[in-house]
């Protein structure tokens, strides 16, 4: 049957959005009177709403389709993937230049600012971008990018390298705000909600980082999905502090804030535990209207642990009145979020008791999102789970879908489409069911879900036993002098693997003074101290036999994760035993390496 569409001329213009959820969902929070605020950016302190987006993303979007080489403009016309990279921290530039990317039917490719131009290379051409966008801060980058990839010979890939270019976000802002009767929503077919919008590049802790595409419905659907878990509304609020080409930064705080009508405040740059508390303190300072109170916060661990650290040598002594103010801070939100690893639960402990409530943990992957979640009032979570399986997604724990544990292996509506130009890693990446190969394990308990730990790195087998690194973990990180810790599996003639811990202590301002003179002038951790402590924790064959201490934090990526498959080998190495700062344990023998 053939489609009106067919026999009309096509309904396309400058003032004229493509028909996709996402864009008649914006347009009719542009219509609200009177206008709320959309996105504001710490940066350069400026707040827009949702009719300012849209004019700026309407602008944007004539801008890139200038610059766009004759074949990629062929190619969307044909309805083929077309790839637009983007650097920029979060922020408005960002936002705008993501959805005017979705308004002319290519699909983002957000790249960290972080990245030096060598590495940035890498995901440019893994992508085959045709330009790439950049932020006022990244020009200069944008600027060495296109001569880089200018450079290169041409291939199949990339027969022009010529045409590729670079396009500064910032000149294309800040226009003169459209009526919002003047924009339309175009009376074409719905966009095919399978084709790409987002690509997320992996970790890349198994080998180079691989392009998960998204689909459309990733940006409509599954934010909808998102924001009707956590009961997202206009009245909303996030703070988002979090890298915006990950997929906890895309996936949960900027498109489901955004499709829910929520104000998204980006505060980009370094982590600032001090400004941190002080813009949660103002949240709540009628006196202050500079700083709009906070519904919503989303963090990591590392964000979490550091600001409890800053809490604890600075606030808490601080006269009451004062600490009172940023208690209040922090209890301002509906809801505080962690994602990428789980908290520690002392960590956790620390945060129920400030919060009045308890941090909602989750679990989830780039290649399909969520598919843990606690919920806001669902107060029955057993300690340590991420929450209960998402409506409509299927789980198998090993091989079975009554297992109580095993690997994860999920089948989501949410799932990526694929690896960007690498089909066999795409094809490997799933079972013969179609399930998609988590490599982490998980137990069950009734309806909730224990992660364990990856296969491949948290699994220890020594001994004969298999261990879970994370269950070791959480009784370390639970004594009152651990600051950080991870453990791994080190290879041993004897037992196949050897349990190691790598730890960072406590400031001594925040240990307990009967640790400060333990057998030395100066408190230090030995192995037999560790083992001590734990004996009444872990059984005898979860004990450490390696022990490590670091200075400061635990290195970790820009999200916040601690690789072990890196650290591991870099603090144990297969010559561990001539490293002077490894302690091994030998029965009751405590033995020192040495150089």
């Amino acid at each position: 049957m053939v489609d009106r569409t067919h026999l009309v001329p096509k309904h396309t213009g400058c003032s004229i959005l493509p028909c996709t959820p996402l864009f008649s969902r914006l347009l009719r929070f542009a219509h609200q009177r009177p206008p709320g605020p959309c996105i504001h950016d710490v940066r350069t302190a400026q707040t827009r709403t949702h009719i300012d987006l849209l004019t700026d993303v309407l602008a944007l979007r004539v801008v890139i389709y200038d610059a766009l080489p004759p074949s990629a403009i062929a190619a969307l016309h044909r309805q083929e993937e077309i790839y637009i990279a983007v650097i920029a921290a979060g922020g408005y530039e960002y936002a705008v230049a993501v959805l005017a990317i979705l308004a002319i039917c290519a699909a983002a490719v957000p790249i960290t600012p972080a990245l030096p131009v060598e590495e940035a290379v890498y995901f440019i051409q893994k992508s085959r971008a045709a330009l790439i966008l950049t932020s006022m801060p990244e020009n200069s980058k944008g600027e060495a990018l296109e001569s880089r990839i200018r450079a290169t010979t041409p291939t199949s890939a990339r027969p022009n390298p010529q045409d590729f270019t670079h396009l500064s976000i910032g000149p294309a802002l800040m226009n003169k705000a459209l009526k919002p009767e003047d924009i339309l929503v175009s009376s074409n077919r719905y966009l095919d909600e399978n084709a790409p919008a987002i690509v997320i590049f992996t970790s890349g802790t198994t080998g180079p980082p691989k392009g998960a595409v998204m689909r459309r419905a990733y940006v409509s659907d599954h934010a909808l999905a998102v924001a009707d878990h956590y009961a997202l509304t206009p009245n909303d609020r996030i703070l988002h502090v979090l890298p915006v080409h990950h997929a906890t930064g895309v996936g949960i705080s900027f498109f489901p804030f955004l499709i829910s009508g929520a104000a998204i405040e980006f505060r980009s740059g370094s982590f600032d535990e001090r400004w941190m508390w002080e813009r949660w303190r103002a949240g709540v300072d009628d006196h202050d209207a500079s700083s709009p109170r906070l519904t919503f916060f989303s963090g990591v661990p590392t964000i979490y642990m550091r600001m409890r650290r800053y809490y604890q040598l600075h606030l808490s002594k601080r006269p009451q009145k004062e600490l009172r103010g940023y208690e209040a801070g922090a209890k301002q939100f509906r809801a505080c979020l962690c994602g990428t690893s789980a908290l520690p639960r002392p960590l956790e402990e620390f945060w129920r008791g400030l919060l009045g409530k308890r941090i909602l943990q989750r679990y989830g992957a780039t290649e399909f999102g969520a598919v843990f979640k606690a919920g806001l009032e669902d107060g029955d979570v057993p300690e340590g789970s991420v929450g209960e399986t998402e409506p409509g997604v299927e789980i198998k724990l090993g091989g079975s879908l009554n297992a109580e544990e095993g690997e994860v292996l999920v089948k989501s509506p949410h799932m990526f489409s694929k690896y960007l130009y690498d089909p066999e890693a795409t094809a490997k990446a799933h079972d013969e069911d179609g399930f998609f190969r988590t490599g982490d394990i998980a137990r069950r308990t009734g309806k909730y879900y224990h992660i364990l730990g990856r296969a491949s790195l948290d699994i220890i087998k020594s001994g004969g036993y298999k261990i879970s690194a994370l269950d070791i973990e959480r009784e370390i990180i639970a004594l009152p002098y651990i600051a950080e810790v991870m453990v791994v599996g080190v290879a041993d003639e004897e037992f196949g693997q050897r349990v190691a811990a790598l730890v960072s202590l406590r400031d001594e301002e925040l240990t307990p003074a009967y640790f400060l003179n333990h057998g030395n002038e100066r408190f230090a951790l030995t192995i037999a101290d560790l083992r001590g402590e734990l004996r009444q924790r872990l059984s005898g064959y979860k004990m450490p036999t390696l022990l490590r201490i670091v200075e400061g934090e635990l290195p970790k990526t820009v999200t916040g994760k601690v690789q072990k498959n890196v650290l591991g080998p870099k603090f144990f190495p297969g010559d561990w035993e001539g490293c002077g700062d490894v302690q091994r344990w030998e029965g009751k023998e405590l033995v020192v390496a040495r150089l």
